[in-house]
């Protein structure tokens, strides 16, 4: 029997996944979360085999948690579950360690499917995922501006294209103002951009914002 956590801040969310699994002979529910620290100390306290792990819960990002499960947990196998499209985080969190990356609006059995194959340490991708992955081993391909940025400082370039404010970051995030200054400054000099209209108009062409 494959042990699932659902890590998921929205209740309905993890109502639906439950549901879901509910319709499977070896694959059980075996807990849930809602934050980043009440997944880490689930895991702690308990075996599970497979967590589903949502990549925008409050505070601590997604690939936070991911990072300091494989730190601690380097033979549990973690599924990101995201709204947000491939292209904009699914090859970040495979660098991180996860397992794979599903949206949310994959249908059930991809679902199951995903869970099974990171249950027995493969690794899950979609075949455009894949593609893309192919085209990144190009040695010839250069690589993309948003490339260079750490998960935080990618994080807060796609906020801030998305037209936040540093004060709208600083209370999603639960950091200041002042160290969302900092990030933005950092992110515009590895970028090499003058202004927020220029990260802006870069996600838009790059797909990083939807």
């Amino acid at each position: 029997m494959i042990k699932v956590l659902i890590a998921d801040d929205h209740p309905i969310v993890r109502q639906g996944l439950r549901q879901v699994l509910k319709e499977t002979s070896d694959i059980v529910v075996a807990g849930e979360a809602g934050t980043g620290p009440e997944t880490l100390d689930e895991v702690s306290r308990n075996d599970y085999d497979v967590v589903l792990l949502d990549i925008s819960m409050p505070g601590r990002s997604g690939l936070d948690i991911l990072r300091q499960l494989k730190i601690e947990n380097p033979d549990l196998h973690v599924l990101i579950l995201s709204t947000y499209p491939e292209e904009q985080y699914a090859v970040r969190s495979l660098k991180d360690g996860a397992e794979g990356y599903l949206t949310k609006a994959s249908i059930p059995d991809e679902l199951v499917a995903a869970i099974r194959k990171a249950a027995s340490g493969r690794k899950y991708v979609s075949s455009a995922l894949a593609e893309k992955l192919a085209l990144d081993l190009n040695v010839n391909s250069q690589k993309p501006l948003h490339e260079t940025l750490s998960d935080r400082e990618y994080q807060v370039m796609r906020m801030i294209a998305s037209g936040k404010t540093a004060k709208e970051i600083a209370a999603e995030l639960s950091l200041s103002v002042k160290t969302i200054s900092t990030y933005r400054t950092r992110i515009l000099e590895k970028m090499q951009m003058k202004n927020n209209a220029e990260l802006t108009l870069y996600a838009i062409k790059q797909g990083l914002v939807n």
